[in-house]
């Protein structure tokens, strides 16, 4: 490959002292470092998208609150950003169930001590969180129609299940995410690896500014989807937009997951006739061998 490149020796990279110049030689553990990061780039953006997708629930969402009924007695009104509260809450919730009942039920068909793969746990993750973007729409459908037809404000609580359902797609992609970042990063750049899944994030953020801005540009002659009135704006168009877009990026994350080689992993198998002996293979096959032997691997 073209990265192998790097740590053969050539004219000029030896300095006088006999060294090998670190600006133009790199070692063969280095290069395979840096492939492996490279090899793990597309399943990485795929986070992207995902934060994208729900960046909205920052935004749009506490507009909607604003003019939507936010009372919770006569005398008092609930904060409209009080409401990514629900999102906390439901990944938290969420979190406490996968790992009490979901792993040791998914064990028991798997045989996989983490009940299931994160290639798996990112792929529902990705799959629920469309489901908060078609409730989005829905529900601003709603409360559009009620508004303009009825001069009706529905309650603020309507926002609840796309919070929620926000909550539980983190608890599997975002989870599965970080996962995978951290275990097929070499351990010598596990922290590099930890740095990328928040840059995801802050990228996620950055497009959905400039996905608002494109949207914006192009409906501002055709109905302005994201004008500033909402009671005249078509913001459930925009979901649904948004909701289009995730299926593609599930489509693209199938097929970057079909294609995608493991990195190998070399531990101890703790065995009266094999003590000491080294297992190579990749995590999946280890965790495979680890459920048939008892888990008796160190």
């Amino acid at each position: 490959m073209f990265f192998d490149r790097a740590a053969i020796v050539t004219e000029g990279d030896m300095l006088p002292s006999g060294y090998p110049n670190p600006w133009r030689l790199s070692t063969v553990h280095r290069v395979e470092e840096l492939k492996s990061i490279i090899r793990m780039l597309p399943i990485w953006a795929v986070g992207i998208l995902l934060i994208t997708s729900l960046s909205h629930n920052h935004t749009f969402a506490i507009q909607q609150a604003h003019i939507m009924d936010r009372h919770m007695s006569r005398h008092f009104q609930i904060p409209a950003a009080t409401l990514s509260i629900f999102t906390v809450l439901g990944m938290l919730i969420s979190l406490a169930i996968y790992d009490r009942f979901f792993v040791p039920l998914a064990c028991r068909f798997t045989k996989r001590p983490s009940g299931i793969t994160y290639f798996q746990r990112m792929g529902i993750g990705l799959c629920i969180a469309m489901l908060s973007n078609v409730s989005a729409a829905l529900v601003e459908r709603r409360r559009r129609n009620a508004m303009n037809l009825h001069g009706v404000s529905i309650s603020v609580f309507w926002l609840v299940p796309q919070y929620a359902i926000h909550g539980l797609a983190e608890t599997f992609m975002s989870v599965g995410h970080m996962e995978f970042c951290y275990d097929q990063s070499p351990e010598s750049m596990r922290s590099t690896a930890t740095a990328l899944f928040w840059l995801a994030a802050s990228i996620g953020n950055y497009l959905g500014t400039a996905l608002v801005t494109t949207v914006h540009n192009y409906t501002k002659n055709i109905g302005d989807w994201l004008q500033d009135d909402l009671n005249k704006a078509k913001l459930d168009n925009y979901y649904w937009l948004v909701t289009a877009l995730q299926v593609l990026n599930l489509g693209y994350y199938i097929l970057c997951a079909k294609y995608y080689t493991m990195k190998p992993l070399e531990v101890l198998e703790d065995d009266k006739d094999m003590k000491g002996s080294k297992i190579v293979g990749t995590k999946q096959e280890v965790e495979l061998g680890s459920a048939k032997n008892g888990g008796n691997l160190v």
